[in-house]
């Protein structure tokens, strides 16, 4: 009996559009990693580019948190599992700051060319999170005190550049949001411990100083 409702529960949840790999990767950040998660509000069926939230001009669609709330976001496995078992298709959202990873996001091209740089620099990055129109390199946990102080040193810091902190969000992969698939540029290292992210002090002047260099002013998307 027990196989025969294992075989129904997975046929469900492909009739449902299920993606069994978003679960696993859920749980691995939840549990192994310890970063709390939630769902995030999916895209509307009947348009990728529209939110299934109320706001008919989201700007961030299928990318971030509606029901539950950012608050919600847990790192129990039981809850993630349940989620994600009722909403298989669901993105995953990180809440960033606190004990999780925050994150520097800018627009694609730029990025590339950014990182590209900073490998010719021999500057270690974590994991990168990209999406067809911005990639987000991941951080330490910064207070917003910190981000202030070092962004009012700088002479220059292109205005395309996001922050995602405390109360911040981030969809990590493998989501699918209005604006594409979310995927690994850099991909974690493979193992159960959390990966390991530079400060955002490294990242930010690496960033400037790489975009200053190539000539890309980074326009915002």
């Amino acid at each position: 009996m027990r196989e025969i409702l294992g075989r129904r529960r997975r046929l469900l949840f492909r009739r449902n559009g299920g993606r069994p790999e978003t679960l696993r990767q859920a749980l691995t950040f939840a549990a192994e990693w310890q970063w709390p998660v939630l769902p995030g509000a999916a895209p509307d069926p009947e348009s990728r580019s529209r939110c299934s939230c109320p706001d008919p001009e989201c700007a961030v669609p299928g990318a971030h948190p509606f029901d539950p709330g950012l608050l919600a976001a847990t790192t129990d496995e039981r809850m993630v599992r349940w989620w994600w078992t009722n909403r298989p298709s669901a993105p995953v959202v990180l809440a960033t700051g606190g004990r999780a990873p925050c994150a520097v996001s800018l627009p694609a091209l730029a990025a590339a060319r950014a990182l590209h740089v900073l490998d010719r620099t021999g500057m270690r990055l974590g994991p990168v999170v990209a999406t067809p129109t911005r990639w987000s390199i991941l951080v330490a946990p910064y207070s917003m005190e910190q981000l202030g102080e070092l962004l009012y040193a700088k002479d220059f810091v292109p205005g395309s550049l996001r922050f995602h902190g405390e109360g911040g969000y981030l969809a990590l992969p493998p989501s699918v949001t209005g604006r594409g698939e979310v995927r690994w540029e850099r991909a974690p290292l493979p193992g159960s411990a959390a990966p390991w992210v530079p400060d955002v002090e490294a990242v930010v002047d690496a960033v400037v100083e790489a975009l200053t260099r190539t000539g890309v002013s980074a326009p915002e998307m």
